[in-house]
């Protein structure tokens, strides 16, 4: 995500402050969030950034379903076709020229800036009917020094992607300890191939560290910053273990040359989230087609069966919402549509029912139910939450940690760059940090 340069000059007390000050901004809850009073239709807006193509339930066809089964609730869904960052720069300007739109589509990693900017409403009341439809983790994500700002749509828990058959040639399974995976790249290694990929990237390496314990909380109005956790630890000693031995691939994950690894075979296996699932189809073309498959990670980074946040989005409330229990009412509605949103490619965060493998998913994964397990890595998920200027700790991140692939640096400098630029970040945008 990308933020503006303006400095931000609010503390995150002013803004707590701010966002209970707003709370009477709700709409009327006598007739517990079904419309109305008088019976007038309440009229909402919806700005989301869904794929919304061709062989998909398209998200104008699922709030015309809700708009006919709740006459007294209308809502009109838009869909915005420029990037996350723009999408944030908009809701920002129409947020002060009070007219944003009542609910919109928020990145997990973008909600703490989105809400030190004063964008959001409180919904923790309203949302707390509806804790039990979402995986813990997912509903986590969505909450700022424990209130709630609206509700999750989609996840993208990391679990491990492999080749079954080359597997099966090298006579490995999939490894079950951190001595496992380092006994079996090792092998791999030795007949041209890796069983890991290792990527110098924030979002992806927080997550498996986060597994273990968040990297930012909030105490008292001020944000506490470790990034040097146990869980980093593991993480980086794992990696460098596999980057000194030869272990693990090193090839840029979006870059024709991972394509080539995948379907010559040279890459069997990856760490990734759960929506690279029709990416590593789309990279292994017609190779591979049912030799491949989805586990839940072994306990490689000291977490146990935890497994951690990498991407995903919800639904938020913004700021100056007249009707916040009606918006509320709706996303539940929403973002349980499973069917529907599963369509739109995305890994629900809802709990209420089973999502549906697609067949092409299936047959690539050699029948395999899919879905159902990324419902155990949704329920696996580690709480994990981000600060404001993540992408700023991101890219600082990612240097350091491309200089370990030759030798320059260590995986553990990048996590200390982390914790150095996480609060270098905080105080440029004026926000209170706890040393």
């Amino acid at each position: 995500m990308a933020f503006n340069s303006k400095r931000i000059v609010a503390s995150l007390a002013a803004v707590a402050a701010m966002g209970m000050a707003l709370t009477g901004c709700g709409g009327d809850t006598a007739n517990g969030g079904s419309g109305g009073s008088d019976g007038d239709v309440i009229e909402l807006t919806y700005l989301h950034r869904l794929p919304d193509s061709d062989g998909m339930v398209l998200v104008n066809d699922i709030v015309a379903r809700w708009n006919e089964e709740h006459p007294n609730i209308h809502v009109t869904a838009t869909k915005f076709d420029g990037s996350a960052a723009d999408m944030i720069k908009k809701l920002e300007t129409d947020v002060k020229a009070d007219n944003a739109p009542d609910v919109a589509q928020i990145g997990y990693s973008e909600l703490p800036e989105v809400f030190i900017k004063g964008m959001l409403e409180d919904v923790t009341e309203e949302a707390a009917k509806y804790e039990d439809h979402f995986a813990a983790g997912p509903f986590s994500l969505m909450q700022v020094d424990g209130k709630t700002y609206g509700l999750p749509q989609d996840t993208g828990p990391v679990v491990y992607f492999y080749n079954a058959a080359e597997f099966e040639k090298l006579g490995i399974s999939v490894p079950e300890t951190k001595e496992q995976l380092i006994e079996y790249s090792k092998k791999a290694a030795e007949s041209g191939k890796y069983i890991t990929l290792y990527q110098a990237d924030a979002d992806l390496l927080s997550a498996l560290a986060g597994a273990s314990g968040p990297w930012y909380t909030v105490e008292d109005g001020k944000w506490v910053v470790n990034t040097e956790t146990e869980g980093s630890k593991e993480v980086a000693d794992t990696w460098q273990q596999l980057l000194d031995a030869n272990a693990t691939s090193t090839v840029a994950r979006y870059d024709p040359a991972f394509d080539k690894s995948v379907q010559d075979g040279t890459l069997i296996g990856t760490v990734g989230a759960a929506w690279e699932a029709p990416l590593i189809m789309d990279s292994a073309g017609d190779t591979g087609v049912g030799d491949w498959r989805v586990a839940q990670l072994g306990d490689w980074f000291g977490n146990g069966d935890k497994t951690g946040p990498d991407g995903g989005s919800g639904v938020a409330v913004m700021k100056g919402c007249e009707h916040k229990a009606e918006a509320v009412e709706f996303l539940d509605w929403f973002n349980t549509q499973v069917a529907d949103l599963t369509s739109q490619g995305l890994v629900v965060a809802a709990t209420t029912e089973a999502a549906e493998t697609p067949e092409s998913w299936s047959e690539f994964y050699g029948g395999q139910d899919v879905m159902a397990e990324f419902a155990t890595a949704n329920a696996n998920m580690g709480e994990f939450t981000y600060m404001p200027g993540f992408s700023t700790v991101n890219a600082a991140f990612k240097e350091a940690a491309d200089k370990a692939i030759d030798g320059e640096g260590t995986v553990a400098d990048a996590f200390s760059v982390a914790q150095k630029t996480s609060i270098d970040t905080l105080k440029n945008y004026n926000l209170p940090v706890k040393e």
